[in-house]
């Protein structure tokens, strides 16, 4: 299976910090799990798991020294969004542009958000209070996200990355399964093209802002999520858009 991903996708290759620690690449994130076992907030992690094996328990009985150590705490000063049930079934986007300051996907300057990054406040109430479900797992929240990601596509970029930011977005729009041990584990082809639509995305925004070295800030967010982007991706993207430059010019 993994010669034929090669082969599909040349330019992808596994994140070195993955292939270093365990076949199941890690990145903290603090996402509290709600479960049938005590109600306290527990670390976890976002793994993907290479191998496509989903059938995980929720709550695994390996030792807690498997688990990643808690994400850092919020950036200082960071746009803090904060949405709740009405923006949320409303599929209202104003809390983001307040919070931001971004109305429209051209308004954005990535130079003065990359800094600062952005993240969120999720106040959601649940109807029954003993659900186990996390945040991602509810389908209201997660389409008022991918409409956010439809408006924004390049967004995962300006997150909160060091706090597990772009962990939880990715988790609103992947299909993913819940672990107690690794976290979020991603379904590992739907990660790749999800991965995949943001480098297409991000690469030539940051390149028409004039943000210096675009192509290492979009491997940062890829490598993120335990991916490496090769240059010769970069190289196709770059011919593509010299010729469509060259062409519209005529």
């Amino acid at each position: 299976m993994a010669a034929a991903k090669a082969g599909l996708v040349p330019w992808i290759i596994p994140s070195s910090s993955a292939a270093t620690s365990s076949p199941l690449f890690s990145a903290a994130v603090k996402l509290p799990l709600r479960g049938r076992k005590a109600e306290k907030d527990v670390s976890v992690s976002v793994a993907f798991n290479p191998s496509g094996n989903f059938d995980i328990s929720a709550f695994d009985s390996h030792d807690d020294t498997d688990k990643v150590e808690p994400p850092m705490p919020p950036t200082s000063g960071r746009y803090e969004v904060v949405i709740d049930n009405d923006s949320i079934q409303r599929l209202d986007l104003s809390p983001f542009q307040t919070a931001t300051g971004i109305t429209s996907p051209s308004s954005a300057d990535p130079r003065e958000y990359l800094d600062r990054s952005i993240g969120f406040t999720i106040n959601y109430r649940r109807e029954d209070a003993g659900d186990p479900r996390e945040l991602s797992e509810y389908p209201d929240i997660r389409l008022w996200f991918v409409r956010l990601d439809a408006t924004y596509p390049w967004l995962p970029l300006l997150l909160d990355w060091r706090a597990g930011e772009l962990a939880r977005y990715a988790a609103m729009l992947v299909p993913h399964q819940m672990s107690l041990r690794m976290g979020v584990v991603f379904n590992p082809e739907a990660l790749e093209l999800f991965v995949m639509s943001k480098v297409f995305v991000v690469y030539p925004w940051l390149k028409r802002h004039a943000v210096p070295k675009p192509r290492l800030k979009t491997s940062d967010m890829a490598r993120m999520l335990g991916f490496g982007i090769g240059d010769q991706l970069f190289d196709l993207i770059d011919q593509y858009d010299h010729y469509q430059t060259t062409t519209d010019s005529l």
